[in-house]
């Protein structure tokens, strides 16, 4: 059951106060107020939820009031009465401008009276409700993006032979991309980066389904092919519209990289003199809805100064715009900035700034780079954004 609201009633006729609060006393608290100079400090120290004024007082009339108000305190609700009959119209005109609830004409009708207010204040409850409810939403949120984005790993790491680069950008409070990597004996690094079907709360939620699938590879090695073969296995408790597309790969700095696209955008390897191959599609995305697949697991060779980019399509499908230009953009960015890492993931999304031009992002972008070091001494460091 709602608390009582708290109606400010300003007229400079006492008959129409006490009109007023016998109408509205039995359920509200009101109070009256004849003059409407007094009124301001009036409001400000009731609080009122509703504010229902006369438009005819001799100090302050009823519009320049409802300014007055509105300028201190926004949120009242606010009801006009005249009893007088001349320009109708044009009155009416100005209390909605002047964002009046509603403009009765005195001598008013109990019923009318009683159900307009019952009606205002059930919508400002409404609206209070929302309010609270979208905080609440927005609470949650914060928080879940907080969890999210603590799904991810450093952001750069650097061991003594082997450097990894990475950046994510959500298109809203919760994205479906990925990145992940964890570093084995031997100086190996096992490397994912995926793209969930959406954007929100369930593309978040499934992100942490591949991650979880990827940091269980663990019992496998992390072979590329166990880790899609693990995505798959999680994704089948999913609907058919569920699907992920997914680069993983095992990174040896004595000179192997083994992958497996499952139907992700290609990944760039290029060395020192900037000869780039393309790690392309090796099977197909990864989804409930198709029967057991395979994904061909391929081998290249990696040598110290060779570096790999990969990126989710955010990136990709902005730089080539319209013009439908593929991975061009990236392959150009990469000839610019050979010495790769950062430098290159700040040249490429600045360029899909660019691009955007101040739209909207409509979709997540992720990108990650591993380059393969000369030998030095054990040592591993990491940088927290």
């Amino acid at each position: 059951m709602r608390k009582p609201s708290r109606i400010l009633v300003v007229d400079d006729e006492s008959g129409m106060l006490r009109a007023v609060d016998r109408v509205l006393g039995a359920t509200h608290r009101v109070v009256g107020i004849q003059s409407s100079v007094r009124a301001v400090a009036a409001a400000a120290e009731f609080n009122p939820d509703l504010v229902i004024l006369d438009v005819r007082m001799p100090e302050m009339d009823g519009f320049e009031l409802m300014a007055r108000l509105k300028s201190t305190d926004p949120a009242p609700d606010i009801i006009l009465m005249t009893g007088s009959i001349d320009d109708m119209d044009q009155k009416l005109i100005r209390a909605l401008r002047g964002r009046a609830f509603y403009f009765i004409q005195k001598p008013f009708d109990r019923e009318v009276l009683l159900t307009l207010v019952e009606r205002c204040l059930e919508l400002r409850w409404r609206r209070e409700e929302n309010r609270l409810h979208t905080r609440r939403l927005e609470k949650e949120l914060g928080e879940a993006r907080a969890f999210q984005q603590g799904l991810l790993p450093d952001r750069d790491m650097t061991t003594d032979r082997l450097a990894i680069c990475c950046r994510y950008v959500s298109c809203s409070e919760l994205g479906g991309d990925l990145y992940d990597y964890t570093m084995l004996p031997g100086g190996r690094a096992a490397l994912i980066i995926a793209d969930v079907v959406g954007h929100g709360v369930s593309a978040a939620m499934l992100t942490g389904v591949v991650k979880s699938a990827f940091r269980a590879s663990d019992a496998d090695e992390y072979d590329p092919s166990a880790v899609v073969q693990r995505v798959r296995s999680n994704l089948s408790a999913f609907g058919p519209e569920r699907f992920v597309t997914l680069f993983a790969a095992l990174l040896a700095p004595d000179g192997e990289l083994r992958y497996v696209n499952a139907g992700h955008p290609a990944g760039l390897l290029w060395s020192a003199d900037g000869a780039i191959q393309r790690l392309a599609s090796t099977g197909p995305l990864v989804s409930p809805a198709l029967p057991p697949c395979i994904w061909e697991q391929q081998t290249v060779p990696m040598d110290p100064g060779d570096q790999l980019l990969l990126y989710t399509d955010g990136i990709s499908d902005t730089l080539a715009g319209e013009q439908d230009l593929g991975d061009e953009p990236l392959v150009a960015s990469i000839a610019k900035h050979r010495e790769g890492g950062l430098p290159l993931l700040d040249a490429l999304l600045s360029q899909v700034r660019a691009r955007l031009a101040g739209r909207p992002q409509p979709d997540d972008l992720t990108l990650l780079t591993a380059k393969v070091l000369a030998g030095g001494a054990d040592r591993v460091s990491a940088i927290r954004p």
